[in-house]
């Protein structure tokens, strides 16, 4: 780890330069537990950050964490050097739902760690929740959203389990006791109105949140705006470019961070507009989409979509489209279809 901070400092000076003319509004640590690092490494990171970019004073800085690796005393460190929000990764409150997950807390440990949040001083924390895991049912999850309503976190996620293949749970595929997609159907709508009847509004698929609490980070890249990513296999969207470090890390920790890069074109930047966007509750503006890329939104689309609009998967409403609740369980069919005419 030692190693690791070392060359993501080092990657942070040579950026320095180039984002000379940026200014930060957001930072997220991320890609796996970093609250592993030790504070001492943290306070290394949080020198280079403030040394080599200019972050605004009222920028959001989050650091996903997981339960039972930070105590209050590091917790409060943490607070103390500017992070100021908490992505926990729970995923559930059931034990047997947990130990399948292969996840080393209990839910008693998430409880402690986020009462021990609360108490550092951390006023935005987010919860992460996973549908559709071994062994889950519709009883079960009610639980769960009844014990991380109670914690009273300000943004929860959300994310339907997709099993990969190459990892454990793909090759264990066909014996694992999965929720069919019925059911997984019934997990979300039942996850949707319970958050919204607890005070969160869905603004994204898999993301609830209260009021003026949605995560400005990931907005970055539902809203296509631009960002630098740094670290082992990080991706960036900066400059009109889009490039990544490679995913070696002794190539990394020698200081060969970028492994590919493209510009991307117009009929690219127009598919991820639409397909990021359409993840989004407030949908596309057709008025946006015409400023970022001079065309009529409705006329290019409008045969595709009739059908999706009479089988009530997608609505207008003035000036934007959006997606049903429907229409976001179905959403890989209806943006195969609008990207197949771009």
């Amino acid at each position: 780890m030692a190693q690791y901070v070392d060359a993501l400092t080092a990657q942070m000076a040579s950026w320095a330069e180039r984002c000379a003319a940026y200014e930060a509004d957001t930072v997220y640590f991320g890609g796996g537990t970093p609250t592993l690092l030790s504070l001492p490494q943290w306070e290394r990171l949080f020198d280079a950050l403030h040394r080599h970019f200019r972050i605004r004073p009222d920028a959001e800085i989050t650091a996903e964490t997981n339960p039972a690796t930070a105590d209050l005393a590091y917790l409060r460190a943490l607070r103390a050097l500017g992070v100021n929000r908490l992505s926990m990764g729970v995923q559930s409150a059931d034990a047997a739902e947990l130990k399948a997950l292969g996840r080393v807390h209990d839910f008693a440990q998430a409880q402690r760690t986020f009462a021990d949040a609360r108490a550092a001083g951390f006023e935005n924390v987010s919860v992460d929740l996973m549908l559709g895991i071994p062994h889950q049912t519709r009883a079960s999850l009610a639980r769960t959203l009844r014990e991380f309503i109670a914690l009273a976190p300000e943004h929860i996620s959300a994310y339907l389990l997709k099993i990969e293949d190459g990892t454990p749970f793909g090759r264990m595929r066909d014996t694992l006791p999965l929720p069919d997609e019925d059911l997984q159907c019934e997990l979300y709508h039942d996850t949707v109105a319970t958050l919204a009847a607890a005070g969160y509004a869905r603004y994204e698929i898999s993301n609830f949140a209260r009021p003026d609490r949605p995560s400005r980070h990931n907005l970055r890249y539902w809203q296509g705006r631009p960002y630098l990513g740094l670290g082992l296999a990080a991706h960036s969207d900066l400059g009109g470019r889009r490039f990544s470090a490679g995913r070696d890390l002794a190539a990394y920790l020698a200081g060969e961070w970028i492994e590919e890069s493209e510009e991307i074109g117009e009929e690219e930047r127009r598919a991820e507009y639409i397909m990021l966007r359409l993840r989004l509750e407030e949908g596309i503006s057709f008025a946006d989409y015409r400023a970022r890329f001079g065309r009529d939104f409705r006329k290019e689309f409008d045969a595709v979509l009739d059908p999706y609009r009479r089988a009530g998967l997608v609505r207008e409403e003035g000036d934007r489209l959006r997606l049903t609740t429907e229409g976001m369980l179905l959403s890989n069919t209806v943006l195969a279809d609008l990207l197949a005419e771009i």
